[in-house]
């Protein structure tokens, strides 16, 4: 599979069925986002892959109203960081930029093996520092729900959820976020 169709294939799925998360899987996870760019080759991502039962029904608690479809997940990871692992540039929150790519990578490449990597913002970050023993001054910035994709769509979805597994939503036109030479407003 190619990087485009990757990017065509990915979907934020919510129905989920179980997948075996094995050792060589999450290396090659890990390895996707060792290998991407960041500034000055800072790397300031960090990611901690719970697959263990127990723990991943303890993370259970960190999830918010809304997200009760996660708990299908076979791995969720925590993506996490802090602004003096990377660049600092003035205000620039560079380690958020890197962090994100870093994680796009590793989704891509789950997407590659035939897995759903569903990031998440709905989640306490307060819950999953404790559950996880992530230090304090880390920011847990997102979730990434990942299991294997069921065509029976999950009771537990909204209708609007439900109806966002049955077709891909609607992306915005090109024109309203990709400007050329300089920036032409929202509309």
């Amino acid at each position: 599979m190619d990087v485009k169709e990757a990017i065509k294939k990915r979907r934020a799925y919510r129905s989920l069925v179980p997948v075996d998360i094995d050792d060589e899987i999450v290396a090659s996870l890990a390895e996707s986002a060792r290998l991407f760019c960041s500034c000055f080759n800072n790397q300031p991502w960090r990611y901690v892959f719970v697959r263990d039962r127990e723990i991943l029904q303890k993370m259970h608690e960190a999830l918010s109203r809304g997200n009760e479809w996660a708990r299908a997940a076979s791995l969720i990871i925590a993506v996490f960081s802090k602004p003096e692992l990377d660049c600092l540039i003035r205000e620039r929150k560079y380690y958020l930029f890197d962090t994100g790519m870093a994680t796009a990578a590793m989704i891509l490449r789950a997407t590659e093996l035939g897995l759903v990597a569903h990031p998440i913002a709905g989640f306490s970050p307060k819950k999953t520092k404790e559950i996880l023993n992530i230090p304090e001054e880390m920011e847990v910035i997102a979730l990434v729900i990942v299991g294997r994709h069921s065509t029976t769509i999950n009771p537990l979805l909204s209708e609007k959820q439900a109806e966002a597994e049955r077709e891909r939503p609607e992306r915005i036109p090109q024109a309203r976020f990709a400007f050329r030479n300089r920036y032409e407003g929202d509309s």
